[in-house]
């Protein structure tokens, strides 16, 4: 609606003409000077105004603008506006609900099932209700261990009063306090928060202190706030239902895959525990060559134990030297750590690639003296169409095809795909740091932006630049031969 940039500043500081975005008219295309700065500071200005609920008044301004041009018979621009005030009426058609009198309010309501616990938030900013947001609450078991102690229990298990004859807590409650305890901590605090369980007054009492203005909570709450309880209750029931569905729908994976190999099937506490780690390698044409390992572990991917490897020294596009040098180099540290009780061994690990794949792994493992057993290689099937893969074994087993519908092949594929795309998305930002140069450019002393634009302008990049003499270089704009000549040894 305002037309703000989305590039980053790189792109913007050396943009020559404006990109696809302006062209389409999502962007005022700041970059090249078709809007004014101070025009762009106002719609910059505009948007947070929207944001902050002062949507009449830009409205207002916007009609005013828009009759000034027509009156100046520039319809043009007039109807611009009128398309940017009906985009605005249909956001807040679309945004619309009944508030009452409140304009900051925050509702969270929470769930508890399984084990797990829910709690949803729905936010209403300046009279507008700017919709809710799912949270997963971890460590819930502490909750549960902490209302034990907190209550004393009767021989039947149940709550009973605490001796001050004050009613213990219960498990929605200890978890919606400590969530509102932690999420408010960095996030402006609305005036009232809306409640599915009470909340200690002491912790609304340090909020207050920290905000600087009175906050209240409100529980059992009537009339509109209470419709908007019982949607945020609704909406934290679905969203746990689903999330229970999800790990139940993972869990069962896993268990299929242990039981197509024989891995800790009848174990829940193993299976619990069951490590995949999955490699990848990528490259273009053998450039920038990189290798990813991803982890499998407690039914779910681990993000903060993925690695990336940058594969050197081998036969550009040598995929198999590649995957040697990255089971090399992660499992070498890997069993001296294990060894020292340090890290754990995973149960199975895949590479992504057929029998010659397997064979390098198996080599890279008789070196290391690790079991062999544990080496799969996810082969693809015939004319490499999806649910046609089968499993191949570094230990002699025979290959094993799980079947199109298989839980443990759809398991496989969601691991063998998380390491492809890990290990492509560093491929491409590696390739595109020596393409474009932007790091090797801007660590010489006296090259800036335009001197930088100017030189992957003349000669189309950076192997361009590489390529060429100090002679050609110094015939740029802006290039001294001292310059040329430093620009031609940091490049080589």
């Amino acid at each position: 609606m305002f037309k703000l940039r989305t590039c980053e500043d790189t792109v913007f500081n050396n943009r020559t003409r404006p990109c696809l975005l302006y062209q389409i008219k999502r962007c005022s295309a700041p970059c090249v000077g078709h809007i004014s700065p101070e025009q762009y500071a106002l719609d910059t200005a505009n948007a947070e105004r929207f944001l902050q609920g002062q949507t009449q008044e830009i409205l207002t301004e916007l009609e005013k603008k828009m009759l000034a041009h027509a009156d100046k018979l520039e319809f043009e621009q007039a109807a611009e506006l009128r398309n940017q005030m009906s985009a605005l009426s249909k956001v807040l058609h679309q945004q619309s609900m009944e508030t009452g009198g409140d304009k900051d309010v925050d509702i969270l309501a929470v769930k508890v099932q399984g084990g797990k616990a829910c709690v949803n938030l729905a936010m209403v900013r300046g009279g507008r209700h700017l919709g809710d947001r799912p949270y997963f609450p971890t460590h819930v078991e502490n909750a549960t261990d902490v209302a034990a102690l907190d209550a004393d229990m009767d021989e039947a298990g149940e709550v009973t009063q605490q001796a001050s004859g004050k009613q213990a807590k219960t498990l929605e409650a200890l978890i919606l306090e400590a969530f509102i305890a932690q999420h408010y901590i960095d996030v402006p605090v609305p005036p009232v928060l809306v409640c599915s369980e009470p909340v200690d007054k002491e912790l609304m009492e340090a909020l207050t202190a920290q905000v600087g203005s009175r906050v209240s909570a409100v529980h059992q709450p009537r009339e509109q706030r209470r419709i908007w309880l019982e949607m945020a209750q609704k909406n934290a029931a679905i969203q746990l239902a689903r999330l229970l569905a999800e790990q139940g729908s993972q869990q069962a994976r896993t268990r299929a895959l242990a039981e197509a190999l024989d891995l800790y099937a009848d174990n829940p506490d193993k299976l619990e525990a069951l490590r995949i780690e999955c490699f990848d390698i990528s490259h273009t044409a053998g450039e920038s060559t990189q290798a990813s390992c991803v982890v499998f572990h407690g039914h779910k991917m681990q993000s903060s134990e993925y690695r990336r490897y940058n594969i050197e020294g081998i036969t550009p596009g040598d995929d198999y030297a590649a995957m040697r040098q990255v089971l090399t180099r992660r499992y070498t540290k890997l069993v001296e750590a294990a060894r020292n009780g340090e890290a754990k061994l995973p149960d199975l690990v895949l590479v992504d690639g057929g029998k010659g794949q397997v064979s390098m792994a198996r080599e890279v493992f008789v070196e290391l003296g690790l079991d062999l057993g544990l080496i799969a290689g996810v082969e693809k099937g015939e004319g490499r169409k999806v649910g046609l893969e089968e499993l191949v074994f570094a230990d002699g087993r025979d290959k094993v095809y799980l079947g199109r519908d298989s839980a443990a092949l759809m398991l496989i594929a969601q691991i063998r795909d998380e390491a492809h795309r890990f290990a492509i998305t560093g491929m491409r930002a590696k390739r595109a740091k020596v393409r474009v140069g932007g790091s090797k450019l801007e660590d010489i002393a006296g090259i800036g932006p335009k001197r930088r634009a100017s030189l992957l302008q003349r000669f189309g990049g950076i192997r361009g630049i590489a390529s060429a003499s100090a002679e050609d270089i110094a015939k740029v704009d802006g290039i001294s031969k001292d310059l040329a000549e430093e620009i031609y040894r940091a490049l080589h």
